[in-house]
């Protein structure tokens, strides 16, 4: 079996003749590379009958174009999260972290309450709902009109959720947790995002192994796919992500952001969600999760090159500058307001 991988490169350095790589400006379409398990073919010209997955822009995702990277700010609603558990636990600083958050430049947030950091411990589903749907309750009562995520496992707190106002579920288990979410998802007819993890919180740092990273996530995410499907979800509302991280050594990340465009075969939105994750830290030589902004922009830059259309952060403001800095310097043409 093969996986096609686009090649890409910003428009600034591109040949004129290339076209943009599923309508994104600062992005083009160089080639396609054919990967095996054995290994990787010779890079070929792009055939647009067999490469239109690669051409075709994704559907708009919760009333967003995705011409551009999109910013998902993190509203942690939770006493325990790896970055900033406890800072915005309550209801009124949770509220006044996401107005600033879309005040910053995010173009969505993806509210949670629970912790999936490893080793975090389940929540019960009554208090992850208390912890979440007040909340975005309060801001849409507030007048707040960016698209809202839901970060959950749980059907009925995804329910609660879409009532108060959410328009996005993004679910770190793929649909495998609560067999009831696909049927939800399929009956709102809301996007969702199915993340890869090997394992749970309480055991996906347990010496997580693959056979090859790459094609493994990457054969999983589309079994996820296809049961997404088969619940009655438009490919067109599914969002992938590798989810990094979870259930993953520093090579294995590493692996998976630099094949990270291996996933647009599916022709579904890609989500990157690194943010101060702990690899960073390996790498970059900052332990303490505070520490690690400028790891998380280097990957947040190098996923928009690889043309993942939805980028989960902890630092908006930051991203956003770096992304259009980014932008501007990789489009033929002067930027504009972007």
């Amino acid at each position: 079996m093969s996986y096609a991988m686009p090649l890409l490169r910003p428009a600034a350095l591109a040949p004129d003749d290339s076209p943009a790589f599923r309508g994104q400006t600062a992005l083009r379409l160089t080639g396609v590379q054919d990967l095996t398990r054995a290994g990787n073919l010779p890079a070929r010209n792009i055939d647009p009958g067999r490469d239109r997955v690669f051409l075709d822009p994704p559907a708009p995702l919760a009333g967003l174009c995705l011409s551009r990277p999109r910013i998902m700010g993190i509203v942690n609603v939770t006493p325990d999260s790896f970055s900033d558990g406890g800072r915005f636990d309550s209801h009124d600083s949770a509220i006044a972290h996401a107005k600033r958050l879309v005040s910053e430049g995010a173009d969505i947030l993806d509210i949670g309450g629970e912790s999936t950091r490893p080793g975090a411990a389940e929540v019960l589903h009554a208090d992850e709902i208390a912890r979440t749907a007040p909340v975005i309750a309060a801001l849409r009562d507030a007048g707040v009109t960016a698209p809202i995520s839901i970060d959950t496992r749980k059907a009925d707190v995804a329910r609660a959720a879409l009532a108060a106002g959410a328009d996005i579920v993004n679910d770190v288990s793929a649909l495998t947790w609560d067999r009831d979410m696909g049927a939800l998802v399929a009956e709102a007819g809301v996007p969702v995002c199915l993340m890869h993890a090997q394992g749970t919180p309480q055991t996906m740092q347990k010496d997580p192994k693959y056979n090859d990273v790459r094609f493994d996530v990457q054969d999983w995410l589309m079994d996820a796919l296809a049961r997404a499907e088969a619940a009655g979800i438009d490919r067109k509302h599914v969002i992938l992500d590798p989810g990094i991280g979870f259930g993953k050594t520093v090579a294995h990340n590493i692996a998976l952001l630099t094949h990270l465009a291996l996933l647009h075969a599916s022709g579904c939105a890609i989500l990157l969600g690194a943010s101060r994750k702990r690899f960073i830290g390996v790498l970059g030589g900052a332990e303490r999760a505070s520490d690690r902004m400028g790891g998380s922009l280097a990957v947040a830059l190098h996923a928009a090159a690889q043309g993942a259309q939805i980028l989960r952060v902890h630092d908006v403001a930051e991203t956003r500058q770096a992304l259009s800095l980014w932008q501007a310097l990789n489009e033929k043409e002067e930027a504009g307001e972007i």
